[in-house]
């Protein structure tokens, strides 16, 4: 069984983490802050000092960060993972970043004999800790054969969409979805709720319909509870949506709906709510019509005005 690094032990990695510990891969961890490093240990993990370390101790190296820069500062430089990784070594992204800049890394990692994939994933710390999430893979077959007995331990949907960049191109389409449909929800709900109507029973009627889906069951029940504690932060939708945005751009490609929905997350950012659930564009949409969805003990972390 390969040594696996593991390096970025947030909301998403950390559990990501403990669940191949608990399928029994050795596990060398690396993060930021001390303490995820040090809970991970507690459970059996190894620790390193840097990237570098990381690779130098794996044979599998996968890396869970917030962003594209974190990725890039991550795999380069003299304690990056490049300089620590042997021919052969085998680093999976399962961050959401740029799908160009995934193929520049994928492109560096096969000029030093290893092999690079990016598979970022949906399903929220909920599919984190019980490993079922959607894992979005771009790369070489090869390399996904090799990976899929650790993806199967992380995920419960695991599609090889093509080649370099491709899982992130998937993920991107994806957040497209998940965002323009929250915001959808939101107005369905703020509209029956200013109709008089019980939006509760519209949901209801809704989940029977061709509306049906599994952001108005989640998180329709999570505004109807005022509920928005982050399973996926705002703040992190509205990188996710600059994402999709950019290649938008790259690639010609017009995205107008995905537009609206980015300034919309950037005013949830603005007010302070970036560190609550992406759901809570809900109460953002609430609130244009005068309606107040937050409730104390349902209220959100706040204080993240802008993408981490």
């Amino acid at each position: 069984m390969d040594t696996v690094g593991f390096i970025g032990l947030g909301l998403m990695g950390r559990p990501m983490a403990r669940n191949l510990l608990a399928a029994g891969y050795p596990l060398v961890v690396h993060n930021r802050s001390r303490p995820a490093v040090e809970d991970l240990a507690r459970a059996g993990a190894a620790a390193a000092g840097c990237p570098r370390e990381v690779a130098e101790r794996s044979q599998v190296v996968i890396t869970m960060v917030p962003d594209s820069p974190d990725v890039v500062a991550v795999m380069r430089g003299p304690d990056g993972v490049f300089a620590g990784a042997r021919p052969g070594t085998l680093v999976i992204d399962m961050s959401t970043i740029s799908p160009v800049v995934a193929r520049e890394l994928a492109a560096e990692a096969s000029a030093i004999g290893c092999e690079m994939l990016d598979a970022p994933v949906s399903g929220g710390t909920v599919g984190a800790a019980e490993g079922t999430l959607s894992i979005m893979v771009g790369g070489r077959a090869g390399a996904v054969d090799r990976a899929r007995p650790i993806f199967e331990v992380l995920g419960g949907r695991v599609t090889h969409v093509g080649d370099s960049g491709a899982g992130q191109v998937a993920k991107a389409c994806n957040q497209v979805v998940v965002g323009v449909v929250i915001e959808a929800v939101g107005e369905a709900l703020v509209l029956a709720e200013k109709c008089g109507v019980d939006p509760a029973k519209v949901r209801e009627a809704l989940l029977g319909g061709f509306a049906q889906s599994r952001i108005l069951d989640a998180h329709g029940q999570r505004a109807l509870r005022r509920h928005f504690e982050p399973g996926f932060k705002a703040a992190m939708q509205l990188k996710d949506l600059a994402i999709a945005q950019a290649a938008g751009r790259e690639y010609g490609a017009a995205l107008p709906a995905t537009a609206v929905v980015a300034e919309l997350y950037k005013s949830v950012c603005a007010a302070g709510d970036g560190g609550a659930d992406h759901s809570v564009l809900m109460a953002h949409v609430a609130r244009l019509a005068g309606l107040e969805w937050r409730s104390p003990e349902g209220g959100a972390s706040r204080g993240t005005p802008r993408p981490a």
